[in-house]
């Protein structure tokens, strides 16, 4: 008798899902001209071929991240500020001037009258005419923060004209005159939230925040500082207080001090030594981010397809990043 081997039934293949990228929501923070090291991060971004899901800025940080929401590359933002910063030279002597300005009414106080400059009118000359003219026309959800003078809390922009949202953001006392929007008088953003990663928390799978405020530093050779960049830097020294308190309680993913401290908030001449200066920080910010994501990535795998068993004693080994990452993230919540 002949008998008849019956071929087991493979089992069904398990569909492969797709992998998602994690999200990454991106916090520029203010500094004056501290923060030309953001064009490097946004730089950054299109070289690794990422996009973030959301931005939040303040100050020089709305300017920057409103011309990337519109659509601009690194590489063209890099460009129309050196053009602005090199080549228009009335907004080049309007800063000056109004830097001069500053250290005259600090010698004849009974003489102090309104601001300077109107931060609608010096947008006109420095933004790109590509930028979007609402909030509604942006490639990538934004949200900008200003400071309400009276109330003495932060104004949070998202929806409406975006100019105003930015030019309410770097209206900083003194060199800018104050934004009335709706009745509310508005003031630079940097004096309540000066790294605003807070208000985009829980919005991406990796939040980033890249910190330009810096503090003063000592000059060769002159201990004390000029009254004008003791005016200036107060308000500098209030926000890196603000984020040092920030930090302890609540820290994003990413966090980059982008090394610029040793220049003054109206060092925009210098950008190219900014630029220069912040290189070590754009290899740092690329290095983290993708380890992070890398980390994230993992995670997703291992929710899609766990692992077999194995006889390995150390079997968290493989995945010890992600869960310290499961881990930072319960202490946050």
């Amino acid at each position: 008798m002949i008998k008849k081997t019956v071929s087991p039934i493979p089992a069904p293949e398990k569909p492969k899902l797709p992998v998602r990228q994690p999200t990454i929501g991106l916090a520029l923070g203010g500094g004056g001209a501290r923060g030309l090291a953001h064009i490097l991060v946004l730089e950054a971004f299109d070289e690794m071929g990422l996009r973030p899901k959301i931005i939040a800025g303040v100050s020089i940080g709305a300017v920057f991240g409103a011309a990337y929401a519109s659509g601009l590359s690194g590489k063209e933002i890099r460009a129309h500020a050196s053009e602005i910063l090199k080549k228009r030279f009335d907004l080049v002597r309007d800063l000056f001037s109004a830097r001069a300005k500053v250290e005259r009414r600090l010698w004849s106080p009974l003489s102090i009258g309104s601001a300077f400059l109107a931060p609608a009118k010096l947008l006109d000359v420095i933004l790109p005419t590509r930028i979007a003219r609402d909030f509604a026309h942006l490639d990538i959800p934004l949200k900008i923060v200003a400071s309400d003078f009276y109330v003495q809390e932060p104004e949070i922009f998202s929806a409406g004209p975006l100019r105003q949202a930015i030019a309410a953001s770097i209206a900083l006392p003194v060199l800018f005159e104050p934004v009335i929007v709706e009745g509310r008088v508005l003031i630079d953003g940097g004096l309540v939230n000066p790294l605003p990663f807070d208000i985009i928390a829980g919005e991406a799978d990796v939040t980033v925040a890249i910190d330009v405020s810096g503090s003063p530093l000592p000059r060769a050779g002159r201990q004390k500082p000029k009254a004008w960049e003791a005016l200036f830097a107060s308000s500098f020294i209030f926000e890196r207080t603000i984020i040092k308190e920030k930090l302890r309680s609540r820290q994003p993913d990413v966090y980059i001090d982008a090394g610029t401290s040793r220049y003054q908030i109206l060092d925009f001449l210098k950008i190219d030594e900014i630029l220069a200066a912040a290189t070590p920080a754009k290899e740092r910010f690329k290095a983290q981010l993708a380890r992070v994501l890398e980390a994230e990535t993992l995670e997703t795998l291992e929710a899609i397809d766990p692992p077999p068993p194995t006889n390995d004693p150390h079997p968290l080994k493989r995945l010890a990043r992600p869960r310290l990452l499961r881990r930072r993230r319960s202490r946050k919540s």
